[in-house]
């Protein structure tokens, strides 16, 4: 019996497995998985694979980021904490930092973000060099696949 067998007027719960959705290398030691894009809401959860010695450029956040560490480690210069499998991290509206993984990692590092809102991607100078949201998030992960030559992929968005 399904969801919708069960009860017709409540919304039934979306699945997608991790072959389901491809994890594209994207440059830079940075691999990505978009699990969910809704534009509408601003909301994009993505599953990152980062190679040892990756830095992600300084941004700041437009709106609250979850962040749940499956393996490896990182961190953000700014602060000492080390995220390792298993750390869960919160990060306010406002919060600028930038990612990095150790080079001394002997494993990929593996994270999964739910991201609201935007990352204001920043130069030395605080200036905007480019903006990532969810719909360019997930626009760019159908053009990597395309570009592979895989199918578009079923990723969740929020015209279901």
């Amino acid at each position: 019996m399904t969801a919708t067998e069960i009860s017709p007027a409540f919304p039934s719960a979306i699945h997608r497995g991790f072959d389901e959705l491809p994890m594209i290398e994207v440059g830079g030691g940075v691999h990505i998985q978009v699990l969910q894009a809704d534009v509408e809401q601003g909301l994009w959860v993505v599953r990152n694979h980062f190679e040892p010695g990756t830095t992600i450029e300084r941004h700041k956040h437009t709106g609250p980021v979850f962040a749940f560490t499956i393996a490896g480690s990182w961190r953000y210069l700014e602060y000492p904490e080390i995220n390792t499998a298993g750390s869960y991290l919160y990060e306010p509206a406002g919060s600028v930092h930038t990612l990095h993984v150790p080079e001394t990692n002997t494993e990929m590092t593996d994270v999964w973000f739910t991201i609201h809102g935007a990352n204001l991607n920043l130069d030395a100078d605080d200036n905007i060099t480019s903006v990532y949201d969810a719909q360019f998030i997930r626009d760019a992960y159908y053009l990597l696949c395309e570009a592979q030559g895989l199918p578009r992929p079923n990723v969740i968005t929020g015209a279901l």
